[in-house]
């Protein structure tokens, strides 16, 4: 997997957050038992702990599986989030991250496949929050390619089971980029609250 920059698609979901304020932090989310408090939180913890992998700064926030904790937005994380965004993006900027192995939710890998992970991160939980808030939503082009190369890699793993990820949900090949995407995450591209 080739660099990509983070930064646009970064800047969309943390504009998205902001839009969202404090408004219906209880209402569902297309991830199964989250609300969007829940995916405001880990939002903001994965984009701590996705900055340290790239930084290959190793511990705590590296460490943490996704599914160990229900996170939630505490007082004043939402003004946070834009900052972290912002420090993930830039720490994926260096060509050192993509190189080497690092370790991000307690699995090592290879930093091109994180580079990758966090890409589909931002692009499948920006499309959460943008569904979730009846937000209208466009990601980034290169984020998005990113996102779907690394999907579809996964669905064809043998390991799917064990991966992070529901089902595929099947999506007609004639659907745009981002619902085959949506589909291959394990969600549905026709999800509404």
């Amino acid at each position: 997997m080739s660099m990509v920059d983070l930064g646009p698609q970064a800047r969309i979901v943390a504009e998205l957050a902001q839009t969202v304020g404090d408004e219906r932090p209880a209402d569902p989310t297309p991830c199964p038992g989250c609300a969007v408090r829940n995916l405001l939180g880990h939002l903001l913890a994965l984009s701590v702990a996705f900055r340290d992998a790239a930084r290959k700064d190793l511990g705590p926030t590296t460490d943490t599986s996704p599914g160990a904790v229900m996170p939630d937005l505490g007082p004043g994380a939402l003004a946070e989030l834009p900052e972290a965004l912002d420090e993930l993006a830039e720490a994926w900027r260096d060509p050192a991250a993509w190189t080497g192995f690092t370790r991000a939710g307690g699995v090592d890998l290879p930093g091109a496949v994180a580079g990758a992970v966090a890409a589909d991160e931002l692009v499948v939980h920006g499309w959460d929050l943008a569904r979730s808030t009846g937000r209208s939503y466009r990601p980034d082009p290169g984020a998005l390619e990113a996102a779907h190369a690394f999907l579809l890699a996964a669905a064809e793993a043998p390991s799917r089971g064990d991966a992070p990820f529901g089902a595929v949900v099947p999506v007609p090949s004639t659907a745009s980029l981002l619902d085959r995407t949506i589909g291959l995450s394990g969600r549905d591209p026709h999800w509404r609250p």
